[in-house]
């Protein structure tokens, strides 16, 4: 087929999304994601997953407040990227990674895909999955999504991952178009389609909360996923300012507790938030602070390195034993944990 790999008939009539473009991207055809042939942002080994971490570019939303919009918007955002990674050579890479120390060390026995998002490379990512299982046949797939797959292709999804992390970004129309510039039926069809067809591949339905834009819907979205299934998890994240949205507030600590406790009310019964945008310096750091040298301002930021594993209490790095091997090269920052 002109050359093509097997895999690479699913982008010549392109419909992974619910755009359904039907664009020939084998010969640089382009829709509304604008991707031609899969790339990549980056590879890392993700603690908090336990896997090898794959950031695909390009994105089927135009989120204004996309904290990866420069990845997610690309080609158009004009940064530069790791670029087209051939599906075997991701697979090798992977399983190396995996059984190296640090993933050893780490329990990693998974790849994971997000973005961007992930469902507009599909075919690529069953090769790269299918190749490395040939390496290691019990591991196990993750894939992140904004939920605008279209039907077929999110019975792929579910079929070939061990968990799914779904996010709803709103649940009236409106709103989900302002923020993402795309519908919101098929987000929530195929949210009740995953849980009523892959609710073991679940691992949790995200929303971000808004202030001012979507935090009224935050209840309408868990009263939609009870009506389903209440055992559903829930994970409720306060937003951070970023691209469009970079100078709208985020929640405060009271706003999330007054949204999570009143999704409790609705019968979720595996609701978990947490965060909130900080109008002040956690009281962690200042304690740490205390009993540091130097002044007020220097104290503060010598705590938040402490708190990362810093071991040089002068932040000299060039006199530091551990100048080549930091603890501070902290690889995921979520996991400071300084409420």
């Amino acid at each position: 087929m002109n050359g093509h790999e097997a895999w690479e008939r699913g982008f010549k009539n392109c419909n992974l999304c619910e755009w359904n473009c039907r664009v020939n991207r084998l010969e640089g055809e382009l829709g509304v994601c604008g991707a031609g042939m899969p790339e990549i942002a980056y590879c890392n080994l993700a603690q908090v997953l336990q896997s090898y971490s794959v950031t695909m570019l390009g994105c089927s939303f135009k989120c204004i407040y996309c904290n990866a919009y420069r990845l997610s918007q690309y080609p158009g955002s004009g940064w530069f990227y790791r670029g087209y990674v051939s599906p075997l050579e991701l697979a090798s890479e992977a399983i190396y990674r995996i059984n190296s120390r640090e993933g050893r060390a780490m329990g990693v026995d998974k790849i994971s895909f997000t973005g961007g998002e992930p469902t507009i490379h599909l075919p690529y990512i069953k090769k790269v999955v299918e190749e490395a299982r040939k390496k290691m046949p019990g591991l196990g797939v993750g894939f992140a999504t904004n939920g605008f797959a279209s039907l077929g292709s999110l019975k792929q999804i579910i079929d070939l991952c061990s968990y799914v992390t779904f996010e709803i970004k709103a649940f009236n129309d409106d709103t989900h178009r302002a923020i993402t510039g795309a519908p919101v039926e098929p987000v929530l069809r195929n949210a009740e389609y995953l849980i009523r067809n892959g609710k073991d591949k679940i691992r949790a339905f995200r929303t971000v909360v808004i202030p001012g834009i979507n935090d009224n819907e935050i209840v309408e979205i868990a009263e939609f996923l009870a009506a389903i299934d209440p055992s559903v998890p829930l994970r409720i994240i306060p937003f951070r300012p970023s691209y469009i949205l970079y100078y709208h507030p985020g929640p405060t600590k009271a706003r999330m507790d007054e949204i999570g406790k009143a999704v409790l009310k609705t019968g979720l019964e595996d609701v978990w938030w947490s965060g909130y945008y900080p109008v002040d310096v956690p009281e962690r750091v200042k304690e740490i602070a205390k009993g540091l040298k130097g002044t007020e301002g220097a104290k503060i930021a010598f705590a938040y390195s402490r708190l990362a594993g810093c071991i040089n209490e002068d932040r000299i790095c060039g006199e530091c034993p551990k100048k080549l091997n930091c603890p501070e090269g902290l690889k995921e920052p979520w996991l400071l944990d300084v409420d």
